[in-house]
């Protein structure tokens, strides 16, 4: 025996017998679906769009020492960078707790665990950052309060900002430790040096002035030549002894260090290595030191500086319309499903009951 067949046109009778109960079915679908429509809140979304920026070009450090320029990101380092950031529980918290999220959700009272862990599960719901097709972060946050969205959705580009510069902030104040180290070495160094030149200079009479040697050089020859011609003259049967004694107490100043004169041959010999030693370690710890003060106080500028890391080409603002619910789909989609869900009803029961058999008749529903 074949198996019986069915058409659409065939349903037309059971939905004709059953047709109270099917509009009634559908009229009711319709009425809660309308309620259930207006009661639903409105829901608003705003949206952020920024790029980020290469972390080595907003180095403050780089910067004030190179010179160097912003740059927009676009990498995909940077970009999945940013985008965990926006995501991580570490951003929601800071949202959660500015924003007092538990009590706005009203998931509990601020502080309390489970409160503020619903909050985050609602406020990941809510939110959603994605790359669009031109190499920009677009984040979009949802809620009931339109300005509350916006807010929400600045304040956490404003985060991902703060914890992207954090990336590099510790590894910046280890270099200004080092620079701060280097200067105080220098200068230490500097102190002690100057301490052992201003020493040397009292033992050995040599400054560093002008034409220091050779004034010594002609006291010392021009002594020697009175001296050898008083000499001369007392030899002679002439002179002084007198000048010549005077002569030799002023040539043995001027050549050794016992003789009481403060700049002499002996000590200048002595002294002249040591204190070109000296005048040069003096010079060179002097550069050293102004460069290493000056790149100690570049580097505390740049880190007191806040340069931002992304560059944000449209902030969140209110929106103007909701985004859902969408009403009138609400309530076609439920009448629609209603009415199939009743057709297939009555079909079902109609098999049941056998009414839809081949060759019998169809009877009336039985109340």
């Amino acid at each position: 025996m074949s198996s019986p067949s069915y058409s659409l046109l065939g349903l037309w009778p059971v939905i004709n017998r059953w047709k109270y109960l099917v509009l009634s079915a559908v009229v009711l679908a319709l009425v809660v679906s309308v309620i259930v429509a207006l009661m639903l809140p409105n829901v608003y979304k705003s949206t952020a769009v920024f790029y980020p920026t290469n972390p080595q070009t907003t180095d403050p450090d780089r910067i004030v020492t190179e010179g160097g320029k912003l740059e927009l990101g676009g990498r995909a380092e940077d970009l999945d960078r940013v985008i965990t950031i926006g995501e991580s529980q570490t951003a929601a918290e800071i949202i959660v707790r500015k924003f007092r999220l538990a009590e706005h959700y009203k998931s509990g009272k601020p502080g309390d665990e489970l409160a503020d862990q619903g909050a985050l599960e609602e406020l990941n719901g809510n939110i959603s950052i994605v790359h669009n097709d031109r190499d920009a972060i677009e984040l979009t946050v949802q809620d009931e309060d339109k300005v509350l969205a916006a807010k929400m959705a600045n304040a956490l580009v404003l985060v991902i900002d703060s914890i992207n510069q954090q990336l590099t902030f510790e590894n910046r104040r280890k270099i200004i430790a080092l620079y701060e180290e280097r200067k105080n070495f220098l200068e230490h160094q500097y102190r002690v040096t100057r301490d052992s030149l201003t020493q040397g200079r009292r033992r050995y009479g040599i400054y560093g002035m002008d034409r220091e040697s050779r004034y010594l050089a002609q006291e010392i020859v021009q002594t020697e030549s009175d001296l050898r011609r008083a000499e001369g003259e007392v030899a002679a049967g002439g002179g002084s002894a007198a000048r010549v004694a005077g002569l030799r107490r002023a040539l043995k100043a001027l050549t050794q260090a016992e003789g009481g004169n403060l700049l002499n041959l002996e000590s200048y010999v002595e002294g002249t290595d040591l204190m070109n030693t000296l005048y040069a370690r003096f010079n060179d710890l002097q550069a050293r030191m102004i460069t290493a003060r000056s790149a100690y106080e570049s580097a505390q500028l740049a880190i007191s500086s806040r340069i931002s890391s992304i560059y944000v080409v449209q902030k969140a603002m209110p929106a103007t319309r909701k985004i859902k619910p969408v009403r009138w789909l609400i309530v076609v989609s439920s009448v629609f499903l209603t009415l199939s869900l009743s057709i297939v009803f009555i079909t079902l029961l109609e098999l049941y009951r056998g009414n839809l058999s081949v060759g019998r008749p169809a009877t009336e529903p039985r109340v």
